[in-house]
């Protein structure tokens, strides 16, 4: 582990500590003290073991550092996500390419469920980590329509 960087998604921070999971592996890493970090960072760093128990890490080195921002958008989803999701069934997400840096999840879930879907989505440590998997994604905005169960979910540079 010592000397190779690895990207990581900072999961919880606290003054004195903070969890970091791998992007790649899921493994979970636990921070002898927090070096300035807060969740929703993506950090592309080296870890160590911190001695003399070697229980938990340290960060050595820092090679990039950016926050991502989830929050949920007051527009609607596009007239482009709404068409994907009409050609899909409800629970069926369909990925494409944003014009330019990013990309668009489309989601359809019974229209009952769109809000608690959406609260789902902002909560859920895997679109971090998607996120984190995307170069230059500082931004996730949640849109939803509730009369269709239609969420889109735009990774943004």
């Amino acid at each position: 582990m010592d000397g190779e960087s690895t990207r990581y998604v900072v999961t919880h921070a606290e003054d004195d500590s903070a969890v970091l999971r791998d992007i790649d592996s899921g493994q979970v890493h636990t921070l002898a003290d927090n070096p300035g970090v807060e969740a929703g960072d993506v950090l592309d760093a080296t870890l160590a073991p911190e001695p003399p128990l070697e229980i938990a890490d340290r960060i050595v080195e820092v090679d990039s550092r950016r926050h991502v921002r989830r929050h949920e958008s007051e527009e609607p989803p596009t007239a482009h996500e709404r068409d994907l999701a009409t050609d899909q069934a409800v629970g069926e997400l369909t990925r494409h390419e944003r014009a330019g840096m990013g990309e668009i999840h489309v989601i359809t879930v019974p229209a009952e469920d769109t809000s608690e879907a959406v609260q789902d989505v902002l909560e859920d440590e895997g679109t971090l980590e998607r996120a984190g998997r995307m170069e230059n994604v500082v931004r996730v905005e949640v849109r939803s329509d509730e009369e269709t169960g239609t969420i889109s979910v735009r990774y943004l540079p």
